[in-house]
């Protein structure tokens, strides 16, 4: 079920599209199977040349909110997209990301608007083999996150998360690295995961081929000041010991 009028929905599902006329309508398709949940979709695309906006504009299974304007990257359009938000969840998703059957099991299970609810991932591959260590899946206590990046489209952020945070636009690539770093570190929610595969998305995307390079410069002073000391020392700690085995 979509959104209706003066309804609030429980999830709303912000793109982020450039371009994506190859990718975007397979995206949508694949969020037609859970619209009983009572959802939006928003629909922030760059000022696409291609023919991103004739695809949005035929698209008739659902109705999309949607703008199209240049805008400084994909954080830029996340941060647009809260603003246009109305849901009780928020949900992030590429356009060349495919949601899976378990998005609307543990999307029934959205309950304390004080809680981060997340899950599995399921990557499919362009032109990098897949990841031997499943560093991305399971659950994350704040040392094994201030280790590794999770996995952006996991998620479903309480909607009352924006209203303390946003994505930093300094960070290209990360930027939702460094709001998790931050929300793992405030009491003020919990977390909670759910082993279900909920998306499939690309591994070989933009984040894969290129570094960000503002993150992590700042990263050790992120967990220093999100996560606190104790654990920031620890972190150190093991990245020294790292650098000691590797030297080895």
């Amino acid at each position: 079920m979509l959104n209706e009028p003066n309804r609030r929905c429980l999830i709303s599902i912000i793109i982020a599209t450039s371009n994506a006329e190859k990718d975007i309508a397979a995206c949508l398709k694949s969020i037609e199977p859970h619209t009983s949940l009572t959802l939006e979709i928003i629909v922030i695309d760059g000022g696409s040349q291609d023919e991103t906006l004739s695809v949005l504009s035929g698209f008739s299974a659902f109705k999309i909110k949607w703008i199209s304007e240049p805008d400084q990257g994909i954080y830029d359009a996340f941060n647009k997209g809260v603003a246009m938000a109305t849901g009780k969840w928020l949900y992030f998703l590429g356009s060349d990301d495919r949601l899976l059957p378990g998005f609307s099991e543990l999307g029934s299970r959205l309950v304390d608007e004080d809680t981060i609810y997340y899950g599995n991932s399921k990557p499919f591959y362009r032109d990098i083999p897949p990841d031997p260590y499943g560093l991305l899946q399971g659950e994350f206590s704040p040392y094994r996150l201030a280790k590794y990046c999770m996995n952006h489209q996991s998620i479903f952020y309480p909607a009352k998360t924006f209203e303390n945070y946003r994505y930093r636009l300094k960070y290209k690539i990360l930027a939702d690295y460094a709001l998790n770093i931050k929300l793992w570190g405030d009491a003020g929610y919990k977390r909670e995961f759910h082993p279900i595969e909920i998306v499939s998305y690309n591994m070989g995307g933009f984040s894969s081929v290129h570094e960000d390079i503002a993150f992590a410069r700042d990263k050790s002073r992120l967990i220093r000041q999100g996560m606190g000391l104790k654990l920031f020392i620890r972190y150190l700690f093991r990245r020294l010991k790292d650098r000691l085995r590797n030297r080895d």
